[in-house]
């Protein structure tokens, strides 16, 4: 079992494409073909987290937060980041993070929050756009249906709850090959017209690989003729935050301690009260001010979030109740997700959830 092995599997629910552009994700410490001696799970990678790992023989850690975040420029050791990477690298213990990439992840951060919560009729608060591409080639008749198929086992012609979607058009296409070509249909040096059919598909962006090979493999002409073009087009089944319902409508005390209770935090934030129960609940793990005015746009009673500033507290302007839980107790049962992730794909591997807290923040 390879570094490459494990990761292959984590992409599929948190597909690197889908991180930020901001962000740092992936492996950031090690090689894709070193051999896996076991797996430590965690939230944040810190010095007493490489110690875990050592103590436990665990060469691979899959953290949520990236280590490396703004890239270094020395590694002397200096501050606890390059610690943490020359710690990593004397150890021979590899570094992989997920972060933004599991944030829209629809079974990933958020997803989990609504799940601790007991949320119902869930969807994505923010749907990422840019994701999706689409992919139009032209192939002979006689050839479309295989093709077609090919395509959809591999990925493409899925549009919100549906799939095997696509669009065609029957046409006559023409080629002539020069005195280099070696075409498989008609001769060198000859006008030839085709009974053709256009077949456009869409497909999640890190996709695009896959679905190349994919083309290429079934189609016949020695040159294949395709484009690819970025939709902006908003993915529903991706991006930032969850929205769904309580199953019964609380009060909102009873609702915000009940939030306090299952995020096990000792202080919960929250702007005024309204006077009315909470029913329709938003939440977005880590710093997520940026989605108040979607979470109001969706008409959420409540929204779940965290580091909130003094001034964001305002946009509540009597129409939700915003609860700040603190940033790791958002994303607490992130490492959870993982791990029962992993272990139910690999489950004769050592996959191990960490010990340590590494909350930096305390309350008195």
């Amino acid at each position: 079992m390879t570094i490459k092995d494990i990761t292959n599997h984590i992409e599929k629910i948190a597909p690197l494409a889908y991180a930020e552009d901001f962000d740092n994700v992936g492996l950031l410490v090690g090689k894709y073909s070193t051999e896996v001696t076991g797996v430590l799970v965690t939230l944040d990678t810190l010095e007493e987290t490489v110690d875990e790992a050592i103590e436990k023989e665990c060469n691979l850690i899959v953290s949520f937060h990236p280590i490396v975040f703004s890239g270094l420029k020395k590694l002397n050791g200096n501050n606890y980041v390059e610690r943490v990477v020359l710690k990593a690298i004397k150890n021979d213990i590899a570094i992989y993070a997920t972060h933004t990439a599991l944030d829209n992840s629809n079974n990933g951060v958020s997803a989990k929050m609504g799940e601790v919560l007991g949320l119902q009729n869930t969807k994505i608060l923010l749907p990422k756009k840019s994701i999706i591409k689409k992919l139009t080639t032209y192939i002979p008749k006689n050839n479309a249906k295989d093709l077609r198929k090919a395509l959809f086992e591999a990925g493409a012609g899925n549009i919100g709850n549906y799939d095997h979607c696509s669009f065609n058009i029957e046409g006559k296409g023409s080629h002539k090959g020069n005195e280099h070509s070696n075409p498989t249909i008609g001769k060198r040096g000859e006008l030839r017209f085709e009974e053709e059919t256009c077949i456009s598909v869409t497909f999640n962006s890190y996709l695009e690989g896959s679905i190349l090979n994919t083309l290429f493999k079934n189609h016949p002409y020695e040159e294949v003729a395709y484009e690819i073009i970025t939709l902006e087009n908003k993915n529903q089944n991706v991006g930032m935050g969850m929205i769904g319902d309580l199953p019964e409508p609380m009060s909102e005390i009873d609702f915000l301690q009940f939030v306090k209770s299952t995020f096990k935090t000792d202080c919960v934030r929250h702007s005024e009260l309204l006077q009315k129960n909470i029913q329709k609940v938003a939440v977005l793990g880590g710093s997520g001010s940026f989605a108040i005015t979607s979470a109001i746009r969706a008409k959420a009673d409540a929204y779940i979030s965290a580091d909130f500033k003094y001034h964001e507290f305002f946009k509540a302007e009597g129409k939700i109740l915003l609860a700040d839980v603190g940033h790791y107790e958002s994303e607490q049962f992130t490492k959870n997700l993982l791990v029962d992730y992993l272990t139910k794909k690999f489950t004769n591997f050592a996959i191990i959830l960490s010990e340590k807290s590494t909350n930096p923040i305390h309350y008195i």
